[in-house]
């Protein structure tokens, strides 16, 4: 490729679809206020499940956003991506020449695919035999599709692809998103992440890792990061879309800029297919990456949103990684930890992408999301948690974690433009 300059990367629009709100502004403001999108599965009858509740997208019409006449094209995870892709793509007031669409991409990363899609046709196959399978059922199933019918609705004729890591999904998908505008390969990239697994082998299969909260009484209580109480946790599902462009672009049309993506990191545990290494040390190195890419010291950094999932083991290594790379700057109090998932649920291959949307809100609000349900903070996560209510700070670099099943890691760094 030769010698090139490095291009810088702004975000210039953002959409999401949660279980807090089917827009960016009811979502964002549901989650400083702190309350839980937690509730009884309504998606399925889950009335023999051990686990009954989880964080739905509610009140759902994907019509909205797609023509009524390509939704038998889609699975739920599809419909998700579609409306968070718009919603970016108009948040962006973003317009292509057509010169300029084959310098522009997609990126949406999704950790499963449509397994609704795939039990219903299963069902189908069982029931009534081949005959009956609908033609689109393997474009509703496979993963690439949500970034194939984004990029197909917003002539995005560069590189489309779907990133699959598992729960590190939406923040590879990001991160490799603006690889390619740094490399001076594209201008433009929609990227972000999509999912939508509350359905029967979803939630049966998480069921049976025991990796569920089983607080079915008390659903608003389930997903508690770093509190000493934690029991598994919650099933979300969802989508967050950036629009990505170059400093250069969006300056020329004078854009509107929320931050700067300016470190990227990922790394692998190498240890084990659904346990974390010990003390983090995988996401060590991932986020020492994101900050050297970002050209930052770790005290550097104001604000982290966490993967932090209610597990166990997985918020104390997490936890512990972060002590070890932040050392005093976390140790004190001066790193300001959130665990959105506390509100959200955990959306999977979509939860990177919704959160490092977050993050860049606190970067562009100044408010700084709560870790809910922190009652009795568990001594081995000594982190500042933000616990229960939000915070206002200024934010001038912020990190957002994600992690996932295989030991795969990814973090990015955002930081107000300079």
């Amino acid at each position: 490729m030769g010698n090139f300059v490095r291009e810088r990367v702004v975000v210039t629009g953002m959409g999401a679809v949660t279980p807090l709100g089917n827009d960016l502004g009811s979502s964002w403001a549901s989650l400083v206020a702190g309350r839980s999108g937690a509730a009884p599965i309504t998606l399925f009858d889950a009335s023999s499940f051990a686990v009954r509740f989880a964080c739905e997208v509610k009140s759902w019409d994907a019509s909205r956003f797609v023509e009524r006449k390509k939704l038998k094209e889609m699975d739920r995870f599809t419909e998700f991506a579609m409306a968070a892709a718009k919603m970016a793509v108009d948040d962006a007031a973003l317009s292509l020449a057509e010169h300029e669409e084959e310098r522009a991409g997609c990126f949406i990363g999704v950790g499963l695919g449509g397994l609704a899609a795939l039990e219903a046709a299963a069902k189908t196959l069982f029931e009534k035999g081949p005959a009956k399978l609908s033609p689109y059922t393997i474009p509703r199933i496979i993963a690439n599709l949500a970034a194939g019918q984004v990029s197909i609705a917003h002539r995005l004729r560069g590189p489309s692809y779907a990133v699959t890591s598992a729960c590190a999904t939406g923040a590879h998908a990001i991160g490799e998103a603006a690889e390619w505008i740094r490399r001076g390969r594209a201008d433009v990239m929609v990227a972000g992440g999509a999912e939508s697994t509350i359905t029967p082998i979803g939630i049966g299969g998480f069921q049976a890792m025991h990796a569920l909260s089983r607080r079915n009484d008390a659903p608003e209580r389930a997903s508690r990061p770093f509190d000493r109480a934690r029991d598994g946790f919650v099933c979300g599902e969802g989508s967050g879309a950036l629009v990505l462009e170059s400093l250069t672009r969006a300056r020329r049309r004078g854009a509107r800029i929320y931050a700067e993506l300016t470190g990227y990191g990922a790394s692998s545990d190498a240890f084990h297919i659904t346990g974390p290494a010990s003390e983090g040390e995988g996401c060590q190195r991932a986020m020492r990456m994101a900050l050297e890419d970002a050209g930052l010291a770790a005290d550097a950094i104001d604000h982290l949103n966490a993967h932090a999932t209610s597990t166990s083991i997985g918020d104390k290594a997490e936890s512990d990684g972060i002590l070890h790379v932040f050392g005093a700057h976390a140790r004190d109090g001066k790193l300001a930890v959130s665990a959105t998932k506390s509100m959200t649920g955990h959306l999977l291959g979509a939860a990177g992408a919704v959160e490092a949307i977050f993050t860049v809100l606190a970067i562009h609000t100044g408010v700084i999301p709560p870790t809910l349900n922190v009652d009795e903070q568990d001594p081995e996560c000594p982190l500042d948690v933000v616990p229960n209510v939000a915070r206002a700070r200024t934010v001038h670099h912020a990190m957002s974690n994600g992690f996932g099943f295989g030991g795969t890691n990814a973090t990015l760094v955002f930081s107000r433009l300079r």
